[in-house]
């Protein structure tokens, strides 16, 4: 019994029934008032679900029984002739072709979405800065905008890999049978065009066993959700009293059943824990297909529900981050502060004595060298530096502000940089937006 799960696919295998009837009519199999008839029955059956009136028989085992069970019923005799030249193995995989390709797309939206999200809060506040972190610990100051653009890359890279996964699945399995065609004259580029498929498969075996374009799906949802994880845990410590970066907005935080102080991002903590979800449903279907023979078998009912559930869970995920960040207050006056802190500037120090001419692993050692003394005297950096009569120049390299801008190579979290990068990122999005 799968039709618990598997009646979501109703629209979907009701558009490869309708194809496959066209087909059988231009094949010659059905007269043209047969096609017409077995139209009109499935968009009657159609209509049921959406109105939700259809009822499952005792003997529907899955959702493609029940609506050929239901155009029997409306349609008599005619009716029987829907599965000519057809086999569930050829009928599921269409299907799901179908869905999976439709899903790739609801989920690329809701990711284009995200990344305009991200991009416009970045804009919002164009002169926020915070540290960026190396093992957690602050490294080098960032715009605010750069940091959320790195998220916006990591998520068009998935966007990426998704589209070329609805490219590498758009082919018909119709007209395979159960797994060696059939003796019938069916044309399957007919069918395959008015799905919109590329072109029919080539092999009717590999037809009906496929599962790559699932596994691929899943995978690309299992690293998007990881990508959703990373930014999850980031607003989680950023909204901590410890970093005091960022507040969300009370529509995506809790408070706690005992403690009426807290403010809890649950919404990140959530988004970081699908993560796993995720993964797991692509580690599972991956261990069930591992020691399957050519060509169907049954273990293959086993695709559905952890593609359903990674498909329906990470738009939630996406939908909800969109929000989160959407809601958040960034503080900038306290991300500024601790991106301001002086060993931060050790770098900056490192580069100008290279700048005069010092190599840089010698350069880096007389930097770090100042840091060291600065840490064990308990004094300030800046300090430090004064007191060498070689760097009587170098103060200006602790104004607030100084080091941040400082980073101005192609790429690099300074102003100067920021164009260049935006105009980059906006090319990308109309790139994949256009693709999809």
């Amino acid at each position: 019994e799968s039709y618990s799960f598997d009646h979501v696919l109703y629209a979907h295998d009701i558009a490869g029934s309708m194809a496959h009837v066209r087909g059988l009519e231009v094949a010659g199999l059905l007269t043209h008032e047969e096609c017409s008839t077995l139209l009109e029955t499935l968009a009657a059956i159609k209509g049921e679900f959406e109105a939700g009136t259809f009822v499952r028989a005792p003997s529907d085992e899955d959702i493609h029984m029940a609506i050929e069970r239901r155009a029997t019923e409306l349609a008599g005799a005619v009716g029987a002739k829907i599965h000519t030249s057809r086999s569930r193995n050829d009928q599921v995989a269409t299907t799901l072709r179908l869905f999976t390709r439709e899903a790739i797309s609801h989920i690329v939206r809701r990711c284009l979405t995200l990344v305009g999200t991200l991009v416009a809060v970045g804009e919002a506040k164009p002169d926020a800065y915070l540290p960026g972190y190396t093992h957690l610990q602050r490294a080098q100051p960032v715009l605010l905008s750069h940091h959320l653009q790195a998220h916006a890359w990591s998520v068009l890279r998935d966007v990426d890999r998704l589209l070329d996964a609805r490219d590498r699945l758009n082919v018909s399995p119709l007209g395979a049978g159960a797994l060696a065609g059939t003796s019938l004259p069916i044309q399957p580029r007919v069918t395959a065009s008015l799905l919109d498929f590329d072109e029919p498969s080539a092999n009717s075996m590999d037809a009906v066993s496929d599962r790559d374009f699932v596994v691929e799906t899943l995978f690309d949802i299992a690293l998007l959700g990881v990508h959703l994880s990373r930014m999850g845990e980031e607003l989680v410590l950023w909204t901590t009293s410890e970093f005091n970066f960022a507040t969300l907005g009370d529509d995506f935080t809790t408070g706690s059943s005992m403690l009426p102080q807290k403010k809890n991002s649950d919404v990140a903590e959530l988004a970081r824990a699908k993560s796993g979800r995720l993964v797991g449903n692509l580690t599972g279907l991956l261990v069930t297909l591992k020691g399957l023979p050519l060509s169907y078998n049954r273990d293959l009912q086993e695709d559905k529900e952890p593609l359903f559930d990674s498909v329906r869970q990470v738009q939630l995920v996406l939908a909800a981050m969109d929000g989160a960040y959407r809601s958040m207050t960034f503080h900038g006056d306290v991300a500024a502060l601790a991106a301001d802190d002086q060993l931060l500037v050790a770098i900056d120090i490192a580069e100008k004595l290279v700048g005069e001419g010092m190599p840089f692993r010698r350069a880096h050692e007389v930097a770090g060298g100042l840091v060291g003394r600065a840490v064990r005297e308990n004094r300030s950096f800046a300090d430090v530096v004064a007191d060498e009569p070689t760097m009587r120049d170098y103060a200006a390299l602790f104004e607030p502000g100084t080091a941040l801008a400082n980073r101005k190579s192609p790429g690099a979290s300074g102003p100067s940089a920021a164009p260049e990068q935006s105009a980059r990122l906006t090319e990308r999005i109309t790139s994949l937006t256009q693709r999809l």
